[in-house]
């Protein structure tokens, strides 16, 4: 053996220096001494060689969570794998590995396929709790879904971060939620980073065999929402200098055009020409000019009349001469969210072919400091010839919308909706559970819920009482004032203050500022950052608004 390790030595030292000379060819190999470590290296080089693109799998176990000694129950997709493809191993391997993945978690194995080279290289097992959850009256939530979501999420995540180019997803029992947790989970905003340093994203198909029934439009359904949400996340997240309201308005237009939405560019004295004098005031401090939006999708005849979403577009607030906190003035990028929301969902509406009209607004500003600011204590009149008192220039948003609000009434709508960003007291009231709603009717109220029971992106009604109007109407020199007497109730004033310029109809109104952003640990299918909320509970608030029956049942 001594001997043998002398003779090695210097060889091994011979092709480590003539290494240094430069690269070997391709297909040459390193040569040792004995034949059988040649014969190793030149199989583990073919080997590599033959390797296909990787692919993963996911597939689901039902287990009771509050019972560790659970065996568990693959899904009738998981199941059929375990039998066909890798002769009931996957299952074996799964209960020997410990107790059942819970509803979040997801447990990957490799090698599971007695073939040589397994068509998958790894599995994701993901936990879907009880095969009984269904709606829960407590948490006004369809928790078998909102499982499917995280859990898939998890999954994919873990999948892609071993560099899978594709992943397969059985449905679950739900292929719609399935496609959008695995979609938003592995979305990730990278636009600015080198080409070179970027993290790759795996492509996506629904995993189904010949002997079973293929949900493909649940699944399409599913993509079509993520999608909606994701392209909202990616506008909240590009920096304010490069979406400025013009470069807002040049990126909707071509994301829309696309899908077949009309968008209509009105200009700064187009909004003069309609006395917009509010929305005026707040960007008249920037250089850059505000724009007014105006997006028209027909789905159905011309004469139906249309639902008008209005959404806030401060493009980057900084509070005017009223200046934010340090620590709030980074994430004020995001100030246009209801603006986001507005754009994704007349998108996905159009992709989905939904027999609606949709009447879009989207007023287009920023609100800093500058020599011709809006000061506190100046008079502004609205369309409706209401003067109003800016008591606050940090509270601009409601400002930006009542004159939209206005303009939304020559449309004859079935509804007005408005999204936006209006008080930071909402992260006190709810944190990231649920955006605020607030409406004058009892009809659109139980629609948004049903909606955001099914989505899990859930809403939570605020009172409109006579009160929080009184508070806004208190101010003996104007008709309201945009931040009202009275210490607290700052989002519930902010909504009776836009009431004033809803002089009929269905009206309601999304406060998403708590839910603008997410820390990342309380959603699965959610990284940090910003979170594209509520565009999925919106879309399908719309699609259930041309649906019969929309209540929700409890499960068996």
């Amino acid at each position: 053996m001594l001997h043998f390790a002398r003779r090695l030595v210097p060889q091994a030292f011979r092709l480590r220096s003539n290494s240094c000379l430069g690269p070997r060819p391709l297909g040459t190999s390193r040569r040792y001494a004995t034949q059988a470590i040649n014969q190793m290296l030149q199989i583990q080089q073919m080997e590599m060689c033959a390797d296909p693109p990787s692919r993963g799998l996911v597939v689901g176990v039902f287990a009771d969570e509050s019972d560790p000694n659970d065996a568990g129950i693959l899904t009738p997709a998981g199941w059929r794998y375990n039998v066909q493809k890798t002769n009931g191993r996957l299952l074996e391997v799964l209960r020997m590995s410990g107790p059942m993945p819970k509803r979040g978690e997801a447990r990957l194995f490799f090698a599971i396929e007695p073939e040589r080279i397994p068509y998958y290289s790894a599995v994701a097992v993901i936990g879907l709790g009880k095969e009984c959850l269904g709606y829960n009256p407590y948490e006004v939530l369809d928790e078998q879904k909102e499982a499917i979501r995280r859990s898939v999420a998890a999954a994919c995540r873990v999948l892609a971060e071993l560099d899978t180019d594709r992943i397969e997803v059985e449905n679950c029992g739900h292929a719609e939620s399935a496609a959008e947790g695995a979609a938003l989970g592995i979305w990730l905003y990278q636009e600015l980073r080198n080409p070179q340093g970027r993290i790759p994203v795996p492509s996506l198909d629904l995993y189904a065999t010949k002997d079973e029934v293929c949900d493909i439009e649940g699944w399409r359904i599913g993509l079509q929402k993520a999608a909606a949400q994701n392209l909202t996340r990616q506008l909240q997240e590009m920096p304010s200098n490069l979406l400025t309201p013009t470069a807002f308005a040049q990126n909707v237009v071509e994301v829309l055009c696309k899908s077949g939405v009309n968008v209509e560019v009105k200009v700064e004295g187009w909004a003069e020409s309609q006395s917009m004098h509010a929305f005026l005031a707040v960007g008249r401090a920037s250089c850059e000019p505000p724009i007014f939006l105006e997006l028209s999708y027909y789905g159905t005849c011309a004469e139906e009349r249309p639902i008008v979403l209005v959404g806030q577009g401060v493009t980057y607030d900084a509070g005017g001469l009223c200046l934010k906190k340090k620590n709030e003035l980074f994430h004020m990028r995001g100030d246009m969210t209801g603006a986001a929301v507005v754009v994704a969902t007349c998108r996905a509406v159009a992709g989905l072919r939904l027999p609606v009209n949709i009447r879009g607004l989207i007023p287009l500003c920023e609100n800093v400091v500058g020599c011709n600011s809006v000061r506190p204590g100046d008079m502004v009149k609205s369309m409706n010839g209401k003067t109003m008192e800016i008591e606050c220039t940090d509270h601009e948003d409601v400002l930006v919308l009542a004159d939209a609000l206005l303009y939304g009434q020559n449309f004859c709508p079935k509804c007005i909706i408005d999204v936006g960003t209006c008080s930071g007291y909402m992260r006190q009231a709810l944190d990231e559970s649920a955006a605020g709603v607030f409406t004058n009717s009892e009809i659109l109220w139980q629609q948004i819920k049903h909606a955001s029971m099914h989505t899990g992106d859930r809403v939570w009604r605020f009172p409109l009482w006579k009160y929080y109007s009184k508070a806004v109407r208190s101010g003996g020199r104007s008709d309201v004032q945009n931040y009202g007497i009275g210490r607290g109730g700052r989002p519930c004033k902010a909504a009776a203050f836009l009431r004033e310029f809803v002089p009929c109809g269905q009206w309601m109104h999304i406060d998403a500022t708590n839910v603008m952003m997410t820390k990342g640990d309380e959603y699965e299918y959610l990284r940090e950052g910003m979170a594209g909320r509520p565009t999925r509970t919106l879309v399908e608030f719309i699609a259930q608004t041309i649906c019969r029956d929309t209540a929700p049942r409890l499960g068996k």
